[in-house]
């Protein structure tokens, strides 16, 4: 699991140009997928499914239930986090406001994201209906994770979080940046002087 968790940072700092937000991106979407963890702990072996949605009480969680769902959701969140993201630094290239570049990030890609989620939210939730535990555990954890994420994560702390850090989001030390042979934003492009012979 570690590993997965740093060669996802080392992509995301490739793609955003940025030390700060794929580490926020990592965070987060552990968080999604803590969330996952607990609700199946709550609702099956705390037994308050059974009380609730008439889901089985079982003494444990499905020994390939944690794995599947940390590769499913990772992917799952890491997608909605690169796609809003993007259109963030896509805004911040050619602007540098902060304000505006989360803003039009989200506005741009929040309908998006929540119909999306709508629709995964609708179709694991069918795993729930059926009578094997193991389903039922599968398809409880992805659809309170990405229901987590699409509101709580993409809509609520990601823009916080960006808000107060500002354009330290934006940060890549020069050193690093030929490290990972970034090319530069289209403003700093721009900005170079034209050269002639």
């Amino acid at each position: 699991m570690l590993a997965v968790l740093v060669l996802t940072y080392l992509v995301l700092m490739r793609a955003f140009r940025s030390i700060l937000l794929p580490l926020k991106a990592v965070l987060l979407n552990l968080l999604s997928v803590g969330a996952s963890y607990g609700m199946l702990v709550v609702f099956f072996k705390w037994g308050l499914g059974q009380s609730l949605f008439a889901l089985y009480q079982f003494p444990q969680i499905e020994g390939w239930i944690p794995i599947f769902l940390f590769a499913m959701l990772f992917g799952l969140s890491m997608d909605y986090e690169v796609f809003l993201v993007t259109r963030m630094r896509e805004t911040w290239d050619e602007e540098q406001d902060n304000v505006r570049a989360v803003s039009y990030g989200l506005e741009r890609t929040g309908l998006i994201i929540t119909a999306a989620a709508i629709v995964m939210v609708a179709a694991f939730s069918g795993f729930v209906a059926g009578s094997i535990v193991g389903l039922q555990q599968f398809g409880l954890g992805l659809a309170v994770a990405i229901f987590v994420d699409a509101t709580i994560v993409r809509a609520i702390l990601v823009p916080s979080l960006m808000a107060v850090f500002g354009h330290w989001n934006w940060w890549l030390p020069a050193s690093l940046a030929r490290v990972v042979r970034v090319r530069p934003s289209p403003l700093a492009e721009r900005r170079q002087p034209a050269f002639s012979p």
